[in-house]
């Protein structure tokens, strides 16, 4: 890759995709933006081969800059950028174009070796959404994904665990959920970390991915 252009309106998180693909490809100049617009504006005085497009900026959705790279820059790889791996998310996305999805919760080293892929063509998707796609297409669309989470044998949570892997999938921390429910930030903790071997996930996004199916969060 020689150049990569990040949009990310969020600071912290531009930084950090930022400091990825450097890690990625250290000779690859990298260009961070905080906004659709200026991305647009770059794609079309500049060539890069890689964009990674926050689905979520302040100027517009994100699918607006990742057709945008699309039409101005055919050769160039827009991989869409999320919290969400929901469907309203996921699906458009892919559809806009996008040649990847990865979410922001990823560790970073799994992000470095997904985002190296690409220079070989392999399209980077973080583990929920592979499975999700995977899923989606085995089950023949929605309907089957609706089925797909009222399996009979699925893990049982009690009601405080339903109640924080609801809240944790809405994007609270651990704080935040400790105060709307009156528990100590160490209880809750506790609970995430029981949710999350019940469950088998290691991740938020995962762990988001598993509210949804269990209809807890849309």
């Amino acid at each position: 890759m020689d150049a990569v252009v990040v949009v990310e309106h969020l600071p912290d998180a531009r930084a950090w995709l930022a400091e990825a693909v450097r890690t990625a490809f250290p000779q690859a100049e990298v260009l961070a933006v905080g906004a659709g617009g200026d991305a647009l504006g770059e794609s079309a005085a500049r060539r890069f081969d890689l964009a990674l497009v926050d689905l979520d900026l302040p100027d517009g959705s994100g699918l607006s800059v990742i057709r945008g790279v699309r039409s101005r820059q055919p050769r160039a790889m827009p991989v869409a950028v999320s919290s969400h791996v929901n469907d309203d998310h996921l699906f458009p996305a892919l559809q806009a174009g996008a040649f990847g999805y990865l979410l922001k919760g990823a560790p970073r080293d799994d992000l470095v070796a997904r985002l190296r892929r690409t220079a070989h063509g392999e399209p980077p998707l973080s583990p929920p959404v592979a499975r999700r796609v995977i899923s989606y297409f085995s089950n023949g669309g929605p309907r089957g994904f609706e089925c797909e989470r009222l399996e009979p044998d699925a893990v049982a949570l009690n009601t405080r665990e339903t109640e924080i892997l609801q809240r944790v999938a809405k994007g609270y921390t651990l704080p935040e959920i400790a105060a709307q429910l009156c528990l100590s930030r160490h209880t809750v903790a506790d609970y995430v970390k029981q949710i999350y071997r019940k469950l088998k996930v290691s991740s938020r996004a995962e762990a988001a991915l598993e509210a949804a199916r269990r209809g807890l969060v849309k």
